[in-house]
C-alpha cells in the first residue's frame, strides 16, 4: 500500500575541521538522543564523507521541525562553534514550506516543494 509522501525533510551539510571531527560525532550522538524524544520526528541520523557531515532527518510537519530546532538549540550552538553549515535543504509540501520560510530565514536554506510522490506504508 502506498500513501502520498508528505514527509518534511531537513538536510544540513556541515564542514567539520579534521581536528573537530571526534567532538562533532559525539555531538551527533547527543542530537540523535534528543530527537528520539520528539513525537514528530520520523527519522534522524548523521552520515559522513571525510570532513563533511550530513544530518538526514524527517518530520511529520513544519511545526515538528521547529520543535526539533528548539529542542536541540544548545547542541546546535555547540556544533556551529566547531563546524559550519555549508548547505541546508528543506524538502516538504509547499504549504509546510511556507510555515518555515520566516523562522528559518537566518539559516539561508534552499527550499524544495514536494511534487506527487509515494511513500510505502508499513516500512
Amino acid at each position: 500500500m502506498f500513501n502520498q509522501d508528505t514527509c518534511c525533510t531537513v538536510a544540513p551539510y556541515f564542514e567539520v575541521p579534521v581536528e573537530n571531527l571526534r567532538a562533532f560525532k559525539a555531538l551527533g550522538q547527543q542530537f540523535a538522543t534528543k530527537a528520539r524524544s520528539e513525537s514528530g520526528c520520523m527519522y534522524y541520523t548523521f552520515s559522513f564523507s571525510g570532513t563533511t557531515a550530513h544530518c538526514r532527518e524527517g518530520y511529520i510537519t513544519a511545526e515538528a521541525i521547529l520543535a526539533h530546532l528548539e529542542n536541540v538549540s544548545e547542541l546546535l550552538e555547540k556544533a556551529l562553534k566547531i563546524s559550519k553549515i555549508i548547505r541546508l535543504e528543506i524538502h516538504a509540501p509547499a504549504a509546510e514550506l511556507e510555515k518555515l520560510k520566516n523562522p528559518l530565514a537566518s539559516l539561508n536554506p534552499h527550499f524544495f516543494a514536494l511534487e506527487e510522490g509515494i511513500r510505502r506504508s508499513g516500512i
